[in-house]
């Protein structure tokens, strides 16, 4: 499909500054741009790409005002990224879904697939399972016994849903996740770890996306929840009994131990260690590979790791907090002993 900077415009409730006719069919970045793409502009450290990009339109935010002249047609937004994803979107939405059901899938009498559902080759949907309006069901996704699955949830090929487990509306589950596997449970008895058994399930609200290969565990007892909203990228493993709180993103190989509660609209950098049964506060930023052992106060911004023996590690973290004191006192202290030398002298 072709569209007019003037079209496209309209849609993103934009600007033109340039030619209203120029055409695009398709996406580039912007340090790559060629001519029939539309590219977009949002970190000023990109900015000097758009004085030689071949893109024909670029996006770019109200408040940008060029250094020098551009030949790209330009189309001013609130959010030039925000308005991307939109027009992204509309493509997406553009695509001719799959439908049907597949011969070689397999669907226990006793499951229910509403209306307008894809089920892809090899899938699997277990006694009891509910499989609701509008759900592509990839090949070789296994659905286990019991499950709910909402309206207009996608489950890409080999993801995994376990026994008893909910999945709400508008869901994306990428490749290879896994939701519902046991806890790590076990109990020393006489030299030896005896399983736990995991009794409880997962639940996983409206709007929650699942990234490739994340793995969430069920419940000892009760639901490990992850609530409306959830961005989770890939790799990421979340215990039993952990509950993620709304609008909550983490990036990759996010790490949770069992029973903790992190609260809603926070932000996880990668690989970020939560140790169990402590609670996150809501609007909580915490930075990449940082280790978290105790309970973090709403709205806090924190980073850091640390290896280092337990006891000294204790001892030490009690100093980092006071470390901006610390060297306002020795700057303090350096002034003094420079005044003292002087009146020595």
């Amino acid at each position: 499909m072709e569209f007019t900077a003037q079209q496209i415009a309209d849609f993103l409730k934009g600007n033109v500054v340039g030619d209203p006719a120029a055409k695009v069919n398709n996406f580039s970045k912007i340090e790559e741009g060629t001519p029939g793409t539309i590219t977009f502009l949002s970190n000023r450290k990109y900015e000097r790409f758009i004085y030689k990009t071949k893109a024909s339109i670029v996006l770019v935010n109200e408040d940008f005002i060029p250094a020098a002249s551009i030949e790209s047609t330009l189309i001013k937004v609130s959010n030039a990224y925000t308005s991307l994803a939109k027009l992204l979107d509309l493509v997406e939405q553009s695509k001719t879904k799959k439908s049907g059901i597949d011969s070689s899938a397999f669907i226990s009498i006793t499951a229910s697939v509403s209306k307008n559902c894809y089920i892809g080759s090899f899938a699997y949907i277990g006694e009891n399972s509910e499989i609701r309006n509008g759900c592509m069901i990839y090949p070789h996704v296994y659905i286990g016994d019991n499950v709910k699955i909402g309206d207009n949830t996608i489950l890409y090929p080999h993801s995994v849903i376990y026994d008893g487990c909910s999945i709400g509306k508008n869901c994306i589950i990428h490749a290879g996740a896994v939701v519902g596997s046991d806890g790590f449970g076990f109990a020393p008895e006489n030299g030896e770890y005896k399983k736990i058994a995991q009794l409880g399930n997962v639940i996983v609200e409206d709007d929650v996306e699942i990234g490739a290969n994340t793995t969430i565990d069920r419940a000892v007892i009760g639901s490990t929840t992850i609530h409306k909203g959830v961005k989770l990228d890939n790799l990421i493993q979340i215990a039993h009994n952990v509950e993620i709180g709304k609008n909550t993103a983490m990036a990759a190989q996010v790490g949770i131990a069992g029973s903790t509660k992190v609260g809603a609209n926070c932000v996880f950098g990668g690989q970020v260690g939560l140790g169990g049964h402590i609670n996150i506060g809501d609007n909580t930023q915490v930075g990449a590979q940082s280790g978290i052992i105790s309970n973090v106060k709403e709205g806090s911004r924190i980073m850091g790791t640390l290896a280092i023996p337990v006891k000294k590690f204790m001892r030490s973290s009690i100093l980092i907090a006071e470390l901006p004191d610390i060297y306002k006192t020795i700057i303090r202290l350096e002034k003094e002993i420079e005044e003292l030398k002087k009146n020595k002298q």
